[in-house]
């Protein structure tokens, strides 16, 4: 059997365990598992919710044994208050999470599939309430000054020699914001977009913008370089506050001279 194939039947096979016990409501199925089953090869996992009777969400967080009922469990980790991630033996990796009726009002997903659910439960309840995502879209000059501040700041701290907050500065929130601005600017190929991250599919979505990340993202070593790519970006497509550019390239000027300046904050 092919991991995707193993994938689905343990979906299934789940969706079956959680019928035979009473206090179990329906089982969600979420991501490349859920409405997005195209999606799905040999390096997917499952991302599903389990929702379960009012009182009944400690006992499934405190005992695991409706899944290890399935397959052997070789690893499982309680990664937040509500879930686990977990792997099977057999190569199967899973992320997930038990909630009550009341509790799904408050939380952020994306719209999912339901693989099962009893009879008579509400399925208005696993329909998302809002977009909670984080995610919520910016206009273009208001990311295009973000990434020069995150540049500015980015590279004050590699001057500084913080070269790991730096390269979290610049290869992180600079280039998410970045990604953001090429979102607005291309046109999107084939790939869905994952409301909770725009880096998911994104060399696939944007494969003309996606040439230019390793140069947006070298490295710890590379934030002088990927500084200076950003602003080549900027520079050729937007017009951009030529003061802030200025003091960006003195700021990689000194970096490459091996200036450290006074420490600060």
């Amino acid at each position: 059997m092919d991991h995707v194939a193993r994938l689905k039947d343990r979906l299934e096979a789940l969706g079956v365990r959680l019928s035979q016990r009473s206090d179990a409501l329906c089982l969600l199925a979420l991501g490349s598992a859920g409405r997005e089953q195209m999606r799905l090869d040999r390096f997917s996992d499952l991302d599903f919710f389990v929702i379960v009777a009012p009182g009944a969400k400690a006992a499934y967080l405190s005992g695991l044994e409706w899944l290890s009922a399935l397959a052997p469990v070789a690893f499982s980790f309680a990664n937040t208050v509500d879930g686990f991630r977990l792997l099977f033996q057999d190569g199967v990796f899973c992320e997930f999470a038990v909630f009550e009726p009341h509790e799904l009002s408050h939380i952020p997903f994306a719209p999912g599939r339901i693989v099962w659910r009893r009879a008579g439960f509400d399925v208005r309840l696993v329909l998302p309430k809002s977009d909670r995502s984080g995610m919520r879209p910016r206009d273009r000059d208001w990311l295009i000054g973000e990434i020069l501040c995150n540049l500015y700041v980015g590279m004050g701290r590699e001057c500084r020699g913080e070269h790991l907050a730096a390269m979290k500065m610049i290869q992180g929130y600079a280039l998410d914001h970045c990604l953001m601005l090429m979102e607005q600017q291309g046109a999107a190929q084939a790939g869905g977009r994952d409301p909770f991250s725009v880096d998911r599919r994104f060399e696939r979505r944007f494969p003309q913008e996606a040439q230019l990340l390793p140069l947006l993202a070298p490295g710890y070593a590379g934030n002088t370089t990927a500084t200076e790519a950003f602003l080549s970006y900027l520079e050729q497509r937007f017009a951009v506050n030529r003061t802030m550019v200025s003091a960006i390239r003195d700021l990689c000027r000194l970096s490459r001279a091996g200036s450290v300046a006074e420490k600060g904050d």
